[in-house]
């Protein structure tokens, strides 16, 4: 799985920041997780899709309905240039109730799990500080039930899951951005 993609090559030809980065997270059902994301300044594109489980190029009904492992995830495109990762942590943990275990809301199973997918050692690092942060700020009543894991293959939903709520003009249930 390629985290970057592309260098800005600085003076002298050294790499500096990659161009674009890859961040992968799980937030319950991923329509309303990709139409929050997709509005972030720098985010290039937010695509949804299934991650984490055993199953290769699984489908809706198979995540839905049988014991995949996989979670409903969407994998976010973005210049970290214009907004850094942790900047997008914080964004996932406003946009839904992290301490909800295996659901969001209405939705409820191992596949609406709260899970951040890191593609390199600097991602885990700052979800995890992010985290931490965050479950020692008192804002929430229970600790926070996110995982915090190493990426598995993405696999990307069926087309009429991507821009669900553009394509259906209707908004998300469970997800908006809570403030700080």
């Amino acid at each position: 799985m390629g985290q970057t993609t592309g260098t800005n090559d600085s003076v002298g030809g050294k790499d500096t920041k990659p161009a674009t980065e890859v961040a992968i997270f799980g937030a319950g059902c991923f329509w309303g997780v990709e139409h929050i994301l997709k509005d972030v300044p720098g985010v290039i594109d937010a695509v949804s899709g299934y991650s984490g489980g055993r199953v290769e190029n699984p489908t809706y009904k198979q995540v839905s309905y049988d014991d995949t492992g996989h979670a409903e995830v969407v994998q976010v495109t973005f210049d970290p240039s214009k907004v850094t990762y942790e900047a997008l942590v914080n964004v996932f943990f406003r946009l839904h109730d992290p301490t909800q275990v295996n659901g969001q809301g209405p939705d409820i199973g191992d596949q609406y799990r709260s899970v951040i997918f890191y593609t390199t050692d600097e991602q885990q690092r700052i979800a995890t500080a992010v985290k931490n942060a965050r479950n020692t700020s008192g804002k929430y009543k229970k600790p926070i039930a996110t995982t915090i894991e190493k990426a598995a293959k993405f696999y990307p939903a069926e087309d009429y899951h991507q821009d669900y709520y553009v394509k259906t003009g209707k908004t998300p249930y469970c997800h908006y951005l809570r403030d700080e």
